[in-house]
């Protein structure tokens, strides 16, 4: 079933042209669309179901830097200010709050990494605290139970993810920006080497700049305009139940065995980190090899899945003709079904780990599709053999709290600003530039 999800109204009619096109309406996506309007650049926003409605809205709202990789800390850091700054700036609400994170463990060698990651993030000017016997079991109390250590990043905070993106949304059109719901991006086309235009179903727009913010779907789009990104999708489950607000429970915890979080609405949402199943896809065959050393590190929590996958069509080899429905039509949104086994175990580990949860019921769940790098670090930034087209794509589940950064950067670098943080990291080239020719001039 979707995950709950607000809402909005968006423009009814394509503009001839823009200064800048977004192809895809998830959280980067907007967020690219918000900054890059605040510029006073003309831009529009294409988005081929609803705005948010994949994972953008499938997942957990943590907006951390704790645990961060040292690639995406930096965008983490800012991402925190950026949230907090576009809901003064626009008065829309997302559900951002700094409630901090906390992180219980029993085990040595767990709590041993999170102590090396905070003398990492000091040197960084990132605060975090580790937590002894007594002040995690404290802290845990809801729990009812005894813990070796935790870490508390007061800092860090949620955003409610079925407000985020239709929020920001609606922040650019108040901005002149126009965002299209329903209204897929078949391809592009060039003209003199660089791109000249969209071309959707609803029309074409003209455009000598393009970001492609398409999720799970984006190395499919990328194939059609013969760019290679390795890419490849995790199919998570997560769940809902109600439960009072005052019954002491955490606002957002995590442990090894299941995660918690409150959102706006009073409901709490259980997840267990990196658990997922592997659908199988021609697309995930086809970077097989480039996805192994991370899915051998993973293959407690990875799971074999079904063919639901290729049946959705994010990750096709087939190729499409711009004149005629694309699998992105026939597949409004990915909603794929959530796996009953992980389910039952995650509210089954919930109401163990906190007893506040046992007289609780489920009250939705539901499944996303999670895109991945081989590295697990997004691709920011302009893509081989187009000029003009950039590429925002590949968050690898870390892609909801740091998107207002991510959107960010995307701005600076069509604008020429300064950009907000270093872009090296996030360049297309490190995959394997030898193999796909240089980053045209953007």
């Amino acid at each position: 079933m979707p995950a709950p999800l607000l809402t909005v109204e968006t423009s009814p009619a394509l503009p001839k042209s823009a200064d800048v096109v977004v192809i895809g309406g998830g959280v980067v996506g907007v967020f690219a669309a918000y900054y890059l309007a605040r510029r006073g650049i003309k831009v529009a926003l294409l988005e081929k179901g609803a705005i948010g409605a994949e994972q953008s809205s499938r997942n957990w709202g943590w907006c951390r830097q704790q645990n961060r990789d040292a690639r995406e800390l930096p965008m983490a850091t800012k991402s925190l200010d950026l949230w907090e700054r576009f809901a003064a700036e626009s008065s829309e609400v997302t559900g951002f709050r700094r409630c901090g994170l906390f992180y219980l463990s029993n085990d040595d060698e767990e709590l041993e990494r999170w102590a090396r990651w905070r003398d990492f993030a000091q040197t960084v000017g990132v605060s975090t605290h580790m937590l002894n016997r007594a002040e995690a079991s404290e802290r845990g109390h809801a729990t009812g139970r005894l813990w070796k250590g935790g870490v508390f990043s007061p800092t860090d905070g949620t955003a409610d993810p079925s407000m985020a993106a239709p929020a920001v949304a609606r922040a650019i059109m108040t901005l002149g920006g126009t965002v299209h719901q329903n209204c897929a991006a078949r391809g592009i086309e060039t003209e003199g080497g660089r791109l000249g235009s969209i071309v959707t179903e609803s029309g074409t727009i003209r455009t000598k700049v393009a970001v492609l913010a398409g999720g799970a779907w984006a190395s499919s789009f990328c194939r059609q305009l013969g760019i290679r990104f390795p890419q490849a999708s995790i199919r998570s489950s997560i769940l809902a139940v109600s439960a009072p607000a005052a019954n002491g429970l955490p606002d957002a915890l995590h442990t090894a065995g299941v995660s918690v979080t409150r959102r706006s609405n009073g409901q709490y949402t259980l997840a267990i980190s990196g658990r997922g199943r592997v659908d199988v896809t021609p697309q995930q065959l086809r970077f097989a090899p480039q996805f192994l050393p991370i899915f051998a590190k993973r293959w407690r929590s990875l799971a074999p899945g079904g063919l639901e996958g290729a049946r959705s069509g994010h990750e096709t080899l087939k190729r499409w003709r711009l004149d005629r429905p694309t699998p992105m039509e026939r597949m409004r949104v990915l909603d794929p079904a959530p796996d009953p086994s992980t389910i039952r175990l995650t509210y089954d580990r919930a109401v163990e780990l906190l007893p506040g949860l046992a007289q609780t019921s489920i009250t939705e769940a539901w499944a996303g599709y999670i895109d991945s790098t081989p590295d697990g670090v997004p691709c920011i930034g302009p893509t081989p053999k187009i000029s003009g087209l950039m590429l925002a794509a590949g968050f690898s589940g870390h892609g909801f709290g740091i998107a207002p950064g991510a959107g960010h950067l995307v701005a600076d670098l069509i604008s020429g600003a300064e950009p907000i943080v270093d872009p090296r990291p996030y360049r297309f080239e490190r995959f394997d530039a030898s193999a796909w020719g240089q980053v045209a001039d953007f």
